[in-house]
């Protein structure tokens, strides 16, 4: 496993640390769990995830980006990157989930990038309902529990009532039509990611809206797939403070759009990021042919 730290909410090198093993192919799918304070859950989820993996046919990763955890979530990571040759430890210690999830995605090497909940309140193995329609040339894949075929199990009325209000006031303001933009399960072909992440602006819970806002601003079409998803009381959202801190973002991301500060004609080019991993070997170029390489 490979361990990095990410220092400020930029562009900037990342900065080595700690390597305790590596991955030899560059993977077909990347799958990105942001994580904060999540020492209990990634116990959990990580080997569940990684027996999943293995019943695939395609190489994969996973990147675990830990956001400025108080518990023994990187140590918890590190532990499992033992037994997960796979397993990538991104450190980022500036607050926010979008941030976290820009910085995965934007070090991720695979064609096919994915981000995940910690808690997977959605089965593992409907992972393969996205990489499929990704397979059949989908730019953009998106979990749903509003659309045909989804369930919601042990949501609270309270919680389920604040997300749906929520979510009117994402289609008034920025994505007219989509009836669930939260829902932790997103995946992209690897040029859309680039493209979308890179321009992302929103640091915070919000950072959904952001990215479907520059989806459709840039022409991309966005699949939506129901999912049967199961409630975690042990959420990192707090209610009514978080909610009020949303919806604050969404005032932003309309601002930023009528500035200007989303413009651009054609997407990144796909080089390599500055910085180093922790054996001192400098990060990959995307397009080489592996994901990233080791001193002798």
């Amino acid at each position: 496993m490979i361990s990095t730290t990410v220092p400020t909410y930029s562009d900037t090198a990342v900065t080595p640390a700690r390597d305790v093993g590596a991955v030899a192919a560059r993977p077909r799918l990347s799958v990105i769990i942001p994580a904060y304070n999540e020492e209990r859950r990634l116990q959990r989820t990580l080997p569940r995830l990684d027996r999943y993996l293995h019943t695939l046919d395609r190489e994969a990763e996973v990147i675990v980006v830990e956001n400025g955890s108080t518990d023994r979530t990187a140590a918890v990571v590190e532990e499992c990157g033992r037994r997960m040759p796979s397993l990538r430890l991104l450190r980022v210690p500036a607050a926010g989930k979008g941030w976290a999830v820009r910085a995965g995605m934007l070090a991720a090497t695979g064609e096919y990038l994915m981000f995940c909940d910690a808690d997977f309140s959605m089965p593992v193995e409907g992972i393969a309902r996205f990489t499929a329609l990704l397979d059949g040339g989908a730019p953009i894949v998106i979990a749903s529990r509003e659309t045909d075929g989804a369930g919601r199990h042990g949501e609270p009325p309270r919680r389920h009532l604040m997300g749906r209000v929520f979510n009117r006031a994402v289609q008034a303001l920025i994505v007219p039509g989509i009836e669930d933009t939260q829902c932790g399960f997103k995946a992209f072909r690897r040029v859309v990611a680039r493209d979308l992440f890179s321009l992302q602006r929103t640091r915070g819970w919000a950072f959904d809206v952001d990215l479907l806002y520059l989806a459709r601003r840039r022409g991309y079409p966005v699949r939506q797939v129901g999912i049967d998803w199961y409630y975690d009381a042990d959420s990192r959202v707090r209610g009514l403070p978080d909610s009020l801190g949303m919806m604050g973002e969404l005032l932003r991301i309309r601002l930023n759009g009528l500035s200007g500060l989303y413009r651009r004609r054609r997407p990144p080019v796909d080089r390599a990021r500055p910085g180093a991993w922790a054996d001192g070997s400098p990060l990959a170029p995307s397009a080489a042919p592996t994901a990233w390489r080791r001193s002798a």
